[in-house]
């Protein structure tokens, strides 16, 4: 894979005991140093117009106020110091990157995945939360659509955490389609099967809110039972996924079961929708916060796309998954 990098990511500092931390891609960068085919790239930092596709303007210049002031505690868990700005805006730029790359014709062993911190998700049109300050893929996503370079795009979130933000960007739109699998009752309490869009947009929006312990079977069943056949229904010209690594069973702030193998799994799956939507591919780095499962679930992923053929769990779907995937193709999208 392609792999979108930048130092400067490294100066958002948290603090020795916050989990969202420059370690993280210390860590990543460590797991793939004897990968094949591993390239890196740095992508310039995205403009301020750029980032005013997804967020207020207002907001973006408080950010950068409260960054130039020294920075410190936005909320409970998002902290700010002052190398967050220059941190932000080259994560925001690497995304779009990932966008731009897939649309122009990366692929397989060259599909690119931007390994850009701080993560995104979270991040509101209006505010920062949740380790997260502009929302790196809505950024990419509204950023390609605006240039002309894409009609449609679909987004899939895998974190463990439902991403609030991108949805609400969103929600009203009819040319973004977002799709999430995450921890039911996990930060930050949104994202139930009954929120689907609204306006334009209803019907571009797909929630499945699973429980604590669920496995990588589950999350196979959906994208083949409901995502899968819903990102081709949209027909996207490009597929970029949310990728969190937080849904691994040795994450320490979750309690989902994927597991590293299972992360294989959830790629080739991923590549199979964008092939059969006819959509380009990138991947974006959201979560993942042990530093072993995080490593090695992005190089699983990336051997994914070298050529390694995953193995899919010999295991059934839970019942309560069953019922939430049952939900969404009965309740929320008949027609699927």
């Amino acid at each position: 894979m392609k792999f979108g990098y930048s130092d400067t990511c490294l100066d958002h500092e948290t603090g020795v005991r916050h989990p969202e931390s420059p370690d993280r891609l210390r860590a990543i960068r460590r797991g793939l140093a004897d990968a094949h085919s591993v390239e890196y790239v740095e992508a310039d930092p995205s403009e301020r117009e750029r980032i005013r596709a997804a967020h207020d303007g207002e907001y973006i210049d408080s950010i950068e106020t409260f960054c130039d002031s020294g920075g410190g505690n936005w909320d409970a868990d998002t902290v700010v110091s002052e190398g967050t700005w220059e941190a932000a805006l080259a994560s925001a730029g690497l995304a779009e990157w990932a966008a731009e790359a897939a649309l122009s014709g990366s692929d397989g062993r060259q599909t690119p995945f931007s390994i850009g911190r701080p993560p995104g998700h979270h991040a509101e049109e209006d505010d920062a939360m949740g380790f997260c300050f502009f929302n790196n893929v809505a950024i990419a996503a509204q950023s390609v659509i605006d240039s002309g370079e894409a009609d449609r795009v679909a987004i899939f979130d895998w974190d463990v955490h439902h991403g609030n933000g991108t949805q609400d960007i969103f929600y009203d739109q009819g040319n973004v389609f977002y799709a999430s699998i995450h921890e039911d009752g996990l930060y930050p309490g949104t994202g139930d099967v009954e929120e689907t869009g609204t306006g334009a947009g209803e019907g571009t929006t797909m929630n499945l809110p699973f429980a604590p312990g669920t496995t990588t079977a589950a999350y196979l069943a959906a994208l083949s039972e409901v995502i899968g056949p819903a990102v081709e229904a949209f027909d996207p010209d490009l597929f970029l996924i949310s990728a969190g690594f937080d849904p691994h069973e040795h994450d320490p702030i979750s309690r989902m079961r994927v597991s590293t193998e299972g992360f294989g799994c959830l790629a080739a799956a991923v590549r199979e929708i964008a092939d059969d939507a006819d959509a380009a591919l990138g991947f974006v780095l959201e979560g993942g916060y042990g530093l072993d499962t995080l490593s090695d679930s992005v190089r699983k992923v990336h051997e994914v796309f070298d050529g390694y053929q995953p193995i899919e769990p010999d295991e059934p779907v839970s019942e309560g998954a069953r019922d939430v995937i049952d939900a969404v193709k009965t309740e929320e999208f008949p027609g699927l």
